[in-house]
């Protein structure tokens, strides 16, 4: 135990920081609770919070000392467990909130938590094992085949709870550790390049326009790519094109509802578009200086939905106004910058360190800006919380976890 406390390195910027945005959002939901009709939930979510964030301390005090070599070899027994943990969801778990018919939660009497928090860290961990241990270049689209698949297990399991929003994380992780493994930006807007045909069929001439710009840039690569793997390309522009009539009437009809307030709020102000446009206003009023702590009049009277949770950040544009948004999203920004710094850092010859710290930030960075997103209405809402900020024990703790894991495995090269 001594020679782990010896050396036991912290990475102070890092770890500051996140300090200061855990307080901060205590702060904020404690906030979020003071309405002019109390609700025990709410009033009471900052204390909770706060004995979670204790919690999270200790976890990282523990799990920021133990050797690389140890996570190394939790790597995949953490991954195939996740993976049980996820499916039991579909059999035994249970929605929270407004998300009733969102199975993520395992209720075990003394204590619940969300699996895919710990799918989430554990897919990293595996992924990075997996790239690292690679001995040659991602230069095909058949090398991407190993690693996608790996990903697209807890994606898909997150999928059928279903948690779109989770499941967007699993994506950024995927792209950003590939991107980290050196794999060619062009193969990777090839990879993606068949769920943005997807969102573009909805009109034919935009989609048309788009599949010929396809078709010319595998010409253009043509040299890089087997003609199987052209041929599958343009193949999968051409299925998603053909499933999205079909996708589209298989969501459910609040998923559609969300999508269709998206593009325009106004369609359903008092049903699906009353989130957004409570959320745009209480954002907008905030000014530049804002209402003041407790202060908002949106929030006091409980127009605003989950507020303590996936709309804190309404409450921080409305309360704190410009100013108190900007230096959150400055504070993200900081957090974001140093993950990568610290990947660099590691260097070329800790291959394994750079790929985690790059698929933490990948999960982080699809988070801040979907949940800052659909709280201004840039994007579709989809249940995601703010890292750090948002009221969420398993979500805190697993993000504490993850920032222990991050300052080991940049401290202690193997």
């Amino acid at each position: 135990m001594n020679r782990l406390l010896a050396r036991w390195t912290l990475d102070t910027p890092l770890v500051v920081s996140i300090i200061a945005l855990s307080l901060f959002g205590i702060a904020m939901i404690y906030s979020a609770g003071q309405v002019h009709v109390p609700n025990p939930v709410t009033a009471e979510a900052w204390i909770r919070q706060s004995l979670w964030f204790g919690l999270a301390l200790v976890s990282f005090s523990i799990i920021s000392r133990v050797p690389l070599r140890w996570i190394e070899w939790a790597a995949i027994p953490s991954y195939v467990v996740s993976l049980v943990l996820l499916a039991l969801t579909l059999v035994i778990g249970e929605g929270r909130g407004t998300a009733t018919g969102v199975r993520s939660w395992i209720d075990l009497g003394i204590i619940s938590f969300q699996p895919a928090e710990i799918a989430k860290l554990a897919t990293i961990l595996a992924l990075a094992m997996m790239l690292s241990q690679r001995t040659s270049a991602l230069t095909s689209l058949r090398d991407l085949v190993p690693p996608a698949a790996l990903v697209a297990l807890p994606l898909g399991l997150v999928m059928l709870q279903p948690d779109l929003g989770t499941a967007m994380a699993f994506v950024g992780i995927l792209f950003a550790m590939l991107y980290w493994a050196a794999t060619p930006v062009w193969l990777l807007l090839l990879v993606a390049s068949p769920v943005v045909g997807l969102f573009l069929s909805y009109d034919t001439g935009v989609w048309s326009i788009y599949i010929l710009a396809v078709i010319a840039f595998l010409v253009l690569f043509r040299y890089k790519l087997f003609l199987f793997e052209s041929v599958m390309v343009v193949l999968a522009n051409f299925a998603t094109a053909t499933i999205s009539t079909p996708l589209w009437n298989s969501l459910a009809a609040y998923q559609r509802n969300r999508i269709l307030v998206f593009l325009d709020p106004e369609v359903d102000a008092r049903g699906a578009g009353y989130q957004v446009i409570q959320s745009k206003v209480a954002v907008g009023s905030g000014g530049f200086g804002g209402k003041g702590f407790t202060l908002g009049s949106q929030k006091r009277l409980d127009f605003l939905p989950e507020q303590h949770t996936d709309f804190i950040f309404s409450v921080v544009g409305e309360e704190l106004g410009f100013v108190g948004t900007a230096l959150a999203i400055l504070a993200f920004a900081y957090v974001l910058t140093r993950l990568v710094r610290m990947a660099e850092g590691v260097g070329e010859s800790q291959p394994f360190a750079g790929l985690v710290l790059l698929g933490i930030f990948g999960a982080w960075l699809v988070h801040v800006f979907v949940n800052i997103g659909m709280t201004v209405g840039v994007v579709p809402i989809t249940g995601i919380p703010l890292p750090f900020v948002s009221y969420g024990g398993t979500f805190l703790f697993m993000s504490w976890v993850a920032v222990a894991v991050a300052v080991r495995v940049a401290h202690e090269p193997s």
